[in-house]
């Protein structure tokens, strides 16, 4: 009895090659492998690549000023865009790579796809908005990266605040002063305003008792407007010398008056803030806002006590006998 001896790796490799699986695994199959493998590394460059323009235009810009120019906001904006219209681009390049493999005619998808698109054409309206929308966005330069946007957006009792990490064709995306991502539609936004474009402005309110002098209070207000501009860290951050305005509203215990700075944009919190805590120093040393008696409310509520008084008990009383 003879034995049989066991078929070489390359006789079952012939084997392999020369079955109509093996044939096809070896030609369109491989084929098809490094059309998904291109597409792969294609979409990690392009990602790569988009960061990177980014990161370079955030650099180029932090020795010159203490906030991004409009000009690098919104070629970020378009570099973001671009990259996701190229990775579309190229899956839709490489899906007709592949059904060309399967042996699945483009020609034949034709018809199939104009059905399709009518069909998705009423449900998908959504989306077309969103793209459209979100092109008008990025083509108008209403707001672009690191912007501090507030979105007034369609069946929302709120606005949302923040400032802008990304945006696409389709989606806008903040972070909120508490942290939280906010995915916006652009379909679905019906105002947005930027809180920093170009220039913003710090509006300070202080209100002072009604029976102060009010033009000591704007002497004391324009010291501090040439205060802020030798504070440390404000010039930097003040396009001009802050502004009194003067009498802003009247109440019944309070004169609200108002100072108005112009700041870099994005700034005007920061800014308040600090020129909020100059103004409370200077009334304070002036003596401005501290109780000095009774209030003009106090006084009010008396007068008309002693109204109320009877005609007889206003008689001076009659000596004993």
């Amino acid at each position: 009895m003879t034995a049989v001896a066991a078929p070489s790796w390359g006789d079952r490799w012939n084997h392999f090659s020369n079955h109509p699986v093996g044939h096809w695994l070896m030609t369109k199959g491989l084929s098809i492998l490094a059309a998904l493998v291109f597409a792969v590394i294609a979409t990690r460059v392009i990602g790569w690549s988009a960061r990177k323009i980014s990161q370079r235009l955030a650099a180029g810009e932090e020795g010159a000023g203490a906030v991004r120019s409009e000009t690098v906001k919104h070629r970020q904006a378009v570099a973001s865009v671009i990259s996701s219209v190229a990775i579309a681009a190229l899956y839709v390049a490489v899906g007709i790579q592949i059904a060309g493999q399967v042996g699945i005619s483009v020609g034949t998808l034709v018809a199939p796809a104009a059905v399709l698109g009518a069909a998705l054409g009423f449900g998908a309206q959504r989306v077309v908005q969103d793209l459209l929308a979100g092109f008008f966005v990025i083509t108008e330069r209403q707001y672009g990266f690191g912007d501090l946007v507030q979105l007034t957006v369609t069946g929302s009792s709120s606005d949302a605040r923040g400032t802008v990490e990304d945006v696409t064709l389709r989606v806008t995306k903040l972070r909120s002063g508490d942290g939280e991502v906010v995915t916006v539609p652009n379909g679905q936004i019906v105002k947005a305003v930027n809180l920093s474009k170009d220039w913003a402005r710090a509006v300070i309110d202080i209100p002072v008792p009604v029976g102060t002098d009010m033009n000591h209070v704007n002497d004391v207000l324009r010291d501090v407007s040439r205060a802020a501009m030798r504070d440390d860290g404000l010039p930097e951050l003040l396009l001009d010398e802050p502004a009194v305005m003067g009498v802003e509203s009247i109440g019944l215990d309070t004169v609200s008056v108002r100072m108005v700075a112009r700041t870099l944009p994005g700034k005007q919190f920061d800014v308040g803030r600090r020129m909020r805590t100059i103004v409370l120093t200077a009334l304070r040393d002036n003596g401005i806002g501290e109780p000095n008696g009774v209030s003009a409310t106090v006084g009010a509520l008396g007068t008309a006590s002693e109204a109320a008084v009877r005609p007889e008990d206003r008689r001076s009383p009659q000596p004993a006998r």
